[in-house]
């Protein structure tokens, strides 16, 4: 009888340190959760283009950082680094040009990208008219709808077409009148001949039988710092483990994406993008594979930001160029690539 109370006892014991430990461990979960650093994010467009940092999210790379990601919709590059300037969100992501236009205006307190995520041209031309050999050379005479003169999908088009002989404004003519968020909805209303548009916008328009995939800009263009975060330079100095911790859910993402396929990846963003079939997402998915659209680390190399200012200045957009080690940090990017 003495054996079984004290048996029992242990028993009793055993099942309250289990309980105790159960309650503590959710306590702490919740706690954790409660402590994590919220960081608002100014997104300049919403598309699979931008896979590894939608996975980073959806795989818990963030939080497993000690980050809470709050993202919004910026529509317009300009509209991203004024929020990021006037302390609206904590960090940008956009076109990397951008932060020179900001750096070159004399601000004090300007913008430094820190992660690089992409480095092609992430935009399809897509075509009223089905083509069996499409040639860049076709689009002489043609009206084409870019994007805002001075962003980096107007700059990047205008860059290989001026590569194949094409002058705009004498062989062609870029549309830059209408806004980014309506390009799709002018091009299916009969607006121009061609427009550029980034993925799943694309394929969906093709779906759809209301226009073509001819081309891919980055495969074209080769590789260039499309788009990067950044925040302002105070920013970055007063919260350097945030950054660093940032960086490192970003670079988890990549390497993530870069193992995985197509349809692993659809099926991983795809509360993303919910309207989109997930058929329909592994094929764009694919489609930026196959152009290599994704860099493999955060670091920016100072070859692509020198073929950015090229670019730009290709285009006439940019008089003086901006310092690469004034705007680039890349500090965060190789301590994790260690």
């Amino acid at each position: 009888m003495k054996k079984k109370i004290i048996i029992l006892v242990c028993f009793i014991i055993v099942l309250a340190g289990v309980l105790f430990f159960i309650i503590n461990k959710n306590s702490e979960d919740k706690n954790d959760k409660n402590t994590l650093k919220e960081v608002k994010v100014a997104e300049v467009a919403h598309t699979i283009f931008y896979a590894p940092a939608y996975a980073a999210i959806s795989k818990g790379y963030f939080e497993d950082e000690g980050i809470k990601i709050n993202l919004t919709l910026t529509a317009g590059a300009d509209k991203v680094t004024a929020a990021v300037l006037s302390g609206d969100v904590d960090v940008g992501f956009c076109g990397s040009e951008a932060t020179i236009y900001v750096y070159n205006s004399g601000e004090k307190d300007y913008l430094v990208n820190f992660a690089r995520l992409t480095k092609k041209d992430g935009s399809f031309l897509v075509s009223r008219k089905k083509y069996d050999n499409f040639k860049l050379e076709d689009l002489k005479g043609k009206t084409v709808i870019p994007g805002r003169k001075g962003g980096v999908p107007y700059m990047t088009l205008e860059y290989v077409i001026k590569q194949k002989g094409l002058t705009p404004g004498k062989d062609l003519t870029l549309d830059d009148s209408i806004k980014f968020d309506l390009m799709a909805s002018a091009f299916t209303s009969g607006s121009a001949d061609y427009v550029t548009l980034f993925e799943p916008t694309a394929s969906n328009i093709e779906k759809l039988g209301k226009g073509y995939i001819v081309a891919s800009v980055g495969k074209e263009s080769g590789e260039i710092p499309y788009t990067a975060y950044f925040a302002k330079k105070s920013y970055i100095e007063n919260n350097e483990t945030t950054i660093q911790n940032f960086t490192n859910a970003i670079y988890k993402g990549q390497k993530w994406v870069k193992e995985h396929t197509a349809k692993e990846i659809a099926e991983a963003i795809q509360s993303f993008f919910p309207d989109t079939d997930i058929e329909l997402l592994a094929t764009a998915i694919q489609s930026y594979k196959d152009i290599d659209a994704w860099n493999e680390t955060p670091v920016l190399k100072q070859e692509s930001f020198d073929k950015l200012q090229e670019v730009m200045s290709s285009a006439g957009e940019l008089k003086v160029k901006a310092p690469y080690d004034k705007i680039i940090n890349n500090k965060y990017a190789q301590e994790v690539t260690k």
